[in-house]
């Protein structure tokens, strides 16, 4: 009897070895660790169950790897989840676009550095995120090398939870070798517009703006072919909008009375405001201010503005604004300099990086025009509508809203003939401009003529610039926009 119980036990061990030698020999199977093999009992290797063993032992070839936010710079820490474009489940390929998140500076899309499935989001829409801290958990395949500070230790997920679905939000349409192409000049795609078909970004989209952030004057593209004005017979006359009887229309808000006060924290752009404007406290302020007749320049913008339109350009007055600002720049560059802290040395850029201050539903933002002593009137234009473009989408990125030398302030398009405007550290000097409004003014011969007047205002900074800069550069200023023909003598 002793001897039929010892052969019953043998079997029974030699059973559960050939089991489980067939269970890890299975080419379908694949253990992601060791330490994740299950220890089966001998119940489990009755005949009666071998089927179900078999056929739900069978575990994802994946590993899961922890995006980790990286360090987006200017020392920024902590964001702001704005916009997920994925959920758990979803496919995501390499340079997908992952997030939108913002920061006191900016607004930076996050993409993807891996191919795989998205298995866990680790914020909330409205949570704040913090650098070097997960952002995602995605499953890869395990073939792939990753860095191993990266690899989670989950257990394996069957393969009937694998889904497959499309990346729903924003997703940047662009070549392999135009990927390659802006990650070799650390360029996000984000913010590139692109020119080609349902806005693909093109090898000279990433060129054009290459050369606007280095100051490089790249050849004209064979397709920016110049159409020439329509017929004035064939032109519709637009509606006349009479500005002086515009009434103010109040937001369209639904007021919500709870008789309790509300505090909430201070985030994004205004957090911004608050280290910029008191860092600004430190600098002694004076003003300055003039009044322009831009009558001559109506009459020029008017004329130009059927021609940008045929260029698919929105043509403003800002434009001529920043122009004539570069132009006077060069004569005082004081302006377009920067103080140290310490109050020792003074750095003159070399790069006229114009600042134009944008009321968007984040807060005010400052991006800026980048190299205007190189750029044309119409090439500023252009920049312009892509900046306001994305500032009313809120998608401005850190390179589009940093590197500022001089900043120009457009308040007469809410409201109003003066203001004082403070100035953005480390520039050292800012203007505001007013609206325009038709008023009698006196020619050479002293008769009444209905002129164009624009207000200005003017603040700098009086550790370094003195009133009769000031008064200079603004009168050079005046004269080109009074006199808009005499720029063409000073542009390069």
């Amino acid at each position: 009897m002793a001897a039929v119980t010892a052969l019953r036990s043998s079997c029974r061990t030699a059973g559960r070895l050939v089991c489980v030698h067939h269970v890890r020999s299975c080419s379908s199977i694949r253990f992601i660790k060791s330490k994740y093999v299950c220890v089966f009992d001998k119940s489990a290797f009755k005949f009666s169950h071998q089927q179900r063993l078999f056929r739900t032992s069978a575990v994802s070839c994946g590993q899961i790897v922890q995006f980790k936010l990286s360090d987006i710079g200017e020392g920024i820490t902590e964001v702001t989840v704005k916009e997920w474009y994925i959920k758990e489940g979803d496919s995501v390929s390499q340079f997908d676009s992952i997030c939108e998140v913002q920061s006191d500076k900016a607004s930076v899309t996050i993409t993807s550095r891996y191919d795989g499935i998205i298995r866990k989001l680790h914020y909330n829409l409205d949570e704040i995120a913090y650098v070097g801290k997960p952002l995602v958990d995605i499953e890869i395949d395990a073939s792939k090398g990753v860095a191993s500070e990266d690899v989670v230790e989950t257990p394996a997920m069957s393969h009937e939870e694998h889904t497959h679905q499309e990346i729903k939000g924003h997703k940047t349409l662009a070549t392999p070798a135009v990927r390659r192409l802006a990650m070799e000049n650390n360029i996000k795609l984000s913010e590139v517009v692109g020119t080609g078909k349902d806005n693909r970004i093109l090898k000279e989209d990433i060129l054009n703006y290459l050369a606007k952030q280095t100051g490089a004057i790249l050849p004209p593209s064979p397709k920016a072919e110049i159409i020439p004005p329509l017929p004035k017979s064939e032109t519709v006359p637009a509606a006349p909008k009479d500005k002086a009887h515009r009434i103010p229309v109040p937001v369209s808000r639904p007021m919500v009375f709870s008789g309790k006060d509300k505090t909430e924290p201070i985030t994004g752009f205004h957090k911004a405001m608050v280290k910029t404007m008191s860092a600004a406290l430190k600098i002694p302020h004076f003003g300055y201010c003039d009044e322009i007749d831009l009558t001559q320049l109506v009459q020029l913008r008017e004329e130009l503005k059927p021609l940008a339109q045929l260029r698919g350009i929105k043509l403003s007055f800002m434009p001529f604004f920043i122009k004539a600002a570069s132009l006077g720049l060069l004569q005082y560059p004081i302006l377009n300099a920067s103080l140290d802290e310490s109050c020792q040395n003074v750095t003159y850029k070399a790069s006229h990086n114009i600042g134009v201050a944008m009321d968007t539903e984040q807060g005010l933002i400052v991006p800026n025009v980048k190299n205007v002593q190189v750029c044309s009137v119409f090439e500023i234009a252009s920049e312009l509508n892509r900046l306001q473009a994305l500032g009313s989408a809120g998608q401005l990125g850190t390179n589009d809203l940093t590197g500022g030398t001089f900043t120009l302030s457009n308040i007469g398009t809410i409201g109003g003939t003066y203001a004082k405007p403070v100035i953005l550290p480390p520039e050292v000097a800012i203007g505001a401009l007013g609206k325009i409004q038709v008023l009698p003014r006196f020619n050479g011969k002293g008769e009444v003529f209905k002129a164009q007047i624009m207000n200005v205002s003017w603040s700098a900074d009086h550790r370094i610039i003195d009133g009769a800069t000031m008064a200079r550069f603004s009168n050079l200023w005046k004269s080109y926009l009074e006199n808009p023909a005499s720029m063409l003598l000073d542009l390069k």
